[in-house]
C-alpha cells in the first residue's frame, strides 16, 4: 500500500480525551475512497504516570482521582442516579416489592402447603385447621423471603461509593494501558450518537442494554472505562459466579457486577429472582450489560447466541412489565488477546483452570505486555419494542380469551432466536479488522512453509481491499505504509507465534503456532464465509485435476454442495439473512467481478456452469485458494467428527442400546484426530479443536444422526447412533463395512476436504482410518456401564423446532 495513496476512507473520526479536553481526530479505521486529511493515532485513555518514572506526577494523578477533580468526579452522569450510599438497599426493596416475585413466593408456599396437608403434617397442634393452615403458609412464605434475601445479597451489584469507583477507574486504567500500550480507540460519531441516545433514554427512564461480543476478560473493563470517561451511567454487568473469587469478587460487585449461577437448574425461585431483578433495572432505567455469546470465545469468531439472560430481557418487554428498552450491540477487537495461550490449552483438551486473581493479573506477565490496542465500536442502538412488533407481524395471529394476542412457546422461541442473531449480525457489521488479524489470516492462507516480507505486504494490501469491498473496516493504517503496519503486527504477535528466518535474500516469516494464530484469522472469517463455501464446493471438481473442461462444475452440483455445507455449518457461522438463492447469486457475481471465476449462463441469464477464470489460473489460484484455506480447518473438524461416529458402532455380538458418555466420546474424537494428524490423514491440527468438535456433535444431533440423552440424576449426557445410521459390520470379521448412510455422509463432507499427498490412496476414509476409529470406539464400549434409565431428548421434535426457528442458511 503506497505511502502517497493513503487508504483512509470517510469513516467517522476517532475521539481523544485527555484531561478535560475532548478532541476529534481523523478516523483510525479505513474504508471507502481515500482523502488527504492529516492522520494521527490517538487513544481514548492516555498513559498514566508511574511512580518510578515520575513520582510527583504519579502522586498528583492519584490526588486528582481521589478528590474527584473535574470529569473524575463522575457527578453529571447521563442516566439514573448510581454510586450513592443506600443504593443497594433501595434496589433490594424494589425487587422484593415486585409483583412477579411476591406471586412466585405465594405460589411456592401454596404448593408446599398442599404437599404437607396431603401428607398429614399440618395436624401437629390443636386448633382450627384453617388457622393452622394460615399460620403454616405464613411460616413458609417467611422462610422463602429469607432465601430470596440471601440470593439477592450474593447477586445484586453494590454501586455505593463514588470514591471507590474513581479509584477503580484509576486502577483499571493503569493496568489496561500497561498491557495495551496503544490504549482504547472508539469512533467519535458512534460515541456522540450513543450519548444522544443515552440522554433520550434517561428522559424516558429507559435502559440501554449493551450486548458485546466476548473474547477476553478485558471486554467488560474497557466498556466500563468508556462509559465512565464519557459520563454515561455504568451498566450493571451480568457475570458468572466463577469470577466471584476472594478480593476480585467484592471489587467487581461494587463496580457493577451482578453475580448469577452458571446454571439455574430446576430452581423456579432463583429464576424468578433473576427475572424480578432484571425487570426492576429495566423499569427504573438503569443501563445493563450481558455478553450475547455467554462465555468467552476461545476460537476468535463469534459463537452462537446464548438465550438465557436475553430471554429474561425479552420477557420483560413482551409481558408489558417494561415499556421498552434500547439494544446496543458492541464489538470489541484486540491486536492481541491476553488469554489465547490458555484458550489453546483448553481447546486441546486440558481441563479449564479455576479462576483466581493471581492468574488473571499474571497472564503472560500482563503488567508488562505491549499488546497493541483495543478497538471498541458501537452499533446504532435500536428499540427492542419495535423489533418485537416487527417480528410479530411475521407470525400468525393468536388471540387469547380476552381478545389480546398470545405467543406460543415456539413463536416466542423464533422471536428470541431472531433477536440473538440480529445482535450477532450487528456486531459483525461494526467489527474492525485489526492488523494482527490481517497478518495472521495471510500467513494461514498461503501455500508453502513461509512467506517473504514483500509478498506478505502485498497480500495484506490485497486483503485490506477485499475487506473494504465486503463492507468491512480495517484498523489504524493512517498514512503509514503497509510495511510499517505489518511490522507492528508482527511485533505484537511475537516470535512465539510468528517466526522470522534471517540471513536469506529477504526476511521470511512463518507460522510457529498455527493453532494460536488461527484465533486471529477467525476474527474475519465471517466476511468471506459465502465465498469460502462456494470455493470449497467447487473444489470437489478442481481437486480431480486435468484441464479446465474437467474442472468445470455444473450449477446444479454447485448448489447441492453449497446447500449441504451451509447446513453443516449452520451453527458455526453467521450467514447473511437473504437466503440460499440470493446469497449464492451475489457471491458468484462478486467472484466473477473479481475475476476469480467464470460463470457460463444461458440467454436468460440462468447459470449453467462455474469454473476458475483464466486469470486466476495464471496467478496460481492464489485468490481462490485464500477462500478455501479459510474454511478447510472447519471442514476437517466436521469430517473428523463424522469419522469418530463410526467408532460408536456397537460391537458385533454386543448389546445395541448402549449409551456412551458424551464427554468421553468427544475426548476420544480428539484423540483420534491427534493420531490422524500425526499420521498424515488430517491436514490441520486445529481440526482437533474441542469447541468445533462439540459444535459438530450438536449438528449431528439436530440432524438425527445421533441421539443425545441426559441423566435425570446428574448433568451428564450420553450419546448413541440412531438405529438407521448405524454402519454394518462384516458378519465374520466384525470389521466395519464402508457403506451406509453414515459412510455416505462422511464422504460428502470429505469431497470438500483439502487433498493432501498422504491421502491419495483410494477412498477418502481409508480402511486404516476406519480401523483406527473402530479401535478408539471399542474402548468406549468397554468403559460404558449397562444401559441405565435416562431421559432421552426427543430428537425429531427438537430437530423440527430448531429448523423452524434457525437463522437462514447460505
Amino acid at each position: 500500500m503506497p505511502a502517497d495513496k493513503p487508504p483512509v476512507g470517510q469513516s467517522a473520526p476517532d475521539l481523544e480525551i485527555v484531561g478535560n479536553q475532548v478532541t476529534i481526530h481523523p478516523s483510525a479505521v479505513t474504508g471507502g475512497e481515500p482523502h488527504d486529511d492529516e492522520i494521527t493515532e490517538r487513544n481514548l485513555v492516555r498513559h498514566m504516570a508511574r511512580f518510578r518514572e515520575n513520582p510527583f506526577d504519579f502522586l498528583r494523578e492519584v490526588s486528582l482521582y481521589m478528590s474527584g477533580t473535574g470529569w473524575r468526579a463522575y457527578d453529571d452522569v447521563i442516566g439514573q442516579p448510581i454510586f450513592y450510599s443506600g443504593f443497594t438497599d433501595r434496589m433490594k426493596s424494589r425487587i422484593l416489592a415486585s409483583t412477579l416475585l411476591q406471586g412466585k413466593v405465594k405460589e411456592l408456599a401454596a404448593t408446599r402447603l398442599a404437599v404437607e396437608e396431603k401428607e398429614g403434617l399440618l395436624d401437629i397442634q390443636p386448633g382450627p385447621v384453617d388457622r393452622k393452615r394460615t399460620h403454616r403458609r405464613s411460616e413458609i412464605e417467611s422462610h422463602l423471603r429469607e432465601v430470596v434475601d440471601s440470593m439477592l445479597d450474593s447477586m445484586i451489584c453494590k454501586m455505593e461509593s463514588k470514591r471507590f469507583i474513581r479509584g477503580a477507574y484509576y486502577l483499571c486504567t493503569q493496568l489496561l494501558t500497561r498491557a495495551y500500550h496503544q490504549g482504547i480507540h472508539v469512533s467519535s460519531e458512534e460515541v456522540l450518537r450513543l450519548r444522544s441516545v443515552a440522554e433520550e433514554a434517561a428522559r424516558k427512564k429507559q435502559s440501554i442494554v449493551f450486548l458485546p461480543c466476548h473474547k477476553s476478560h478485558v471486554d467488560y473493563v474497557s466498556l466500563q472505562l468508556i462509559c465512565y470517561r464519557l459520563g454515561i451511567g455504568l451498566p450493571v454487568v451480568v457475570a458468572g459466579e466463577n469470577l466471584n473469587i476472594p478480593m476480585l469478587g467484592p471489587f467487581l460487585q461494587h463496580a457493577g457486577a451482578m453475580w448469577i449461577r452458571r446454571s439455574f437448574g430446576n430452581d423456579p425461585l432463583y429464576n424468578t429472582v433473576v427475572q424480578a431483578y432484571i425487570d426492576t433495572m429495566l423499569q427504573q432505567g438503569f443501563n445493563f450489560e450481558c455478553f450475547i455469546e455467554g462465555g468467552r470465545s476461545r476460537t476468535g469468531k463469534l459463537l452462537s447466541p446464548k438465550f438465557g439472560i436475553l430471554s429474561f430481557i425479552l420477557d420483560s418487554v413482551i409481558s408489558g412489565r417494561v415499556e421498552d428498552t434500547i439494544i446496543c450491540p458492541v464489538s470489541t477487537q484486540y491486536d492481541k488477546v491476553i488469554e489465547t495461550e490458555s484458550y489453546i490449552s483448553e481447546l486441546l483438551g486440558q481441563p479449564k483452570r479455576k479462576e483466581n486473581l493471581a492468574d488473571l493479573l499474571s497472564s503472560s506477565s500482563v503488567l508488562s505486555l505491549k499488546l497493541g490496542r483495543v478497538d471498541v465500536r458501537f452499533h446504532e442502538p435500536w428499540s427492542l419494542k419495535e423489533f418485537i412488533a416487527q417480528q410479530l407481524t411475521r407470525l400468525p395471529e393468536q388471540i387469547d380469551a380476552n381478545g389480546g394476542r398470545t405467543l406460543s412457546y415456539d413463536d416466542r422461541g423464533r422471536v428470541l432466536r431472531s433477536l440473538g442473531y440480529r445482535v450477532l449480525s450487528d456486531i459483525n457489521d461494526v467489527s474492525v479488522m485489526m492488523p494482527t488479524a490481517l497478518v495472521g489470516t495471510v500467513l494461514l492462507t498461503l501455500r508453502g512453509r513461509g512467506v517473504g516480507k514483500g509478498e506478505l505486504v502485498r497480500r495484506v494490501e490485497w486483503l485490506c481491499e477485499r475487506v473494504r469491498a465486503k463492507g468491512g473496516r480495517v484498523a489504524h493504517f493512517y498514512r503509514y505504509p503497509t510495511e510499517v503496519v505489518v511490522e507492528r503486527a508482527l511485533e505484537v504477535l511475537g516470535p512465539q507465534i510468528v517466526g522470522e528466518i534471517t540471513g536469506l535474500v529477504e526476511p521470511t516469516f512463518h507460522a510457529v503456532d498455527r493453532f494460536q494464530l488461527s484465533f486471529y484469522r477467525n476474527m474475519m472469517i465471517h466476511l468471506f464465509i459465502t465465498e469460502a463455501l462456494v470455493s470449497t464446493a467447487m473444489y470437489t471438481r478442481i481437486k480431480q485435476g486435468g484441464g479446465p473442461s474437467y474442472q468445470r462444475m455444473s450449477y446444479g452440483d454447485l448448489v447441492n454442495q453449497v446447500s449441504f455445507l451451509s447446513q453443516l455449518f449452520r451453527g458455526e457461522f453467521i450467514f447473511p439473512p437473504e437466503g440460499l438463492a440470493t446469497n449464492l447469486e451475489k457471491t458468484l457475481r462478486g467472484l466473477e467481478r473479481d475475476n476469480v471465476i467464470t460463470v457460463s449462463r444461458d440467454t436468460s441469464g440462468v447459470p449453467l456452469f462455474v469454473e476458475l477464470s483464466d486469470a486466476e489460473r495464471q496467478c496460481g489460484r492464489e485468490n481462490y485458494d485464500f477462500y478455501c484455506f479459510l474454511i478447510w480447518p472447519f471442514i476437517e473438524a466436521s469430517w473428523l467428527g463424522s469419522v469418530s461416529l463410526l467408532g460408536l458402532t456397537p460391537p458385533l455380538n454386543g448389546p445395541k442400546d448402549v449409551w456412551i458418555d458424551l464427554n468421553k466420546a468427544q475426548n476420544n474424537a480428539q484423540l483420534l484426530g491427534k493420531t490422524l494428524y500425526h499420521q498424515g490423514d488430517l491436514s490441520y491440527f486445529e481440526a482437533v479443536n474441542k469447541e468445533t468438535l462439540k459444535n459438530s456433535y450438536q449438528r449431528f444431533a439436530e440432524e438425527g444422526i445421533v441421539h443425545v440423552a441426559k441423566s435425570k440424576e446428574s448433568k451428564a449426557s450420553s450419546v448413541r447412533l440412531a438405529p438407521e445410521w448405524i454402519p454394518e459390520r462384516d458378519a465374520e470379521t466384525g470389521k466395519l463395512v464402508p457403506r451406509g448412510r453414515l459412510w455416505d455422509f462422511t464422504e460428502l463432507i470429505a469431497q470438500s476436504r483439502r487433498e493432501g499427498k498422504n491421502r491419495r490412496d483410494g477412498a477418502t476414509v481409508s480402511s486404516r482410518v476406519m480401523r483406527m476409529s473402530d479401535l478408539v470406539g471399542r474402548k468406549l464400549f468397554e468403559d460404558a456401564a449397562s444401559p441405565s434409565p435416562v431421559e432421552e431428548v426427543d430428537v425429531s421434535m427438537r430437530q423440527m423446532r430448531r429448523k423452524a426457528i434457525a437463522p437462514a442458511k447460505l
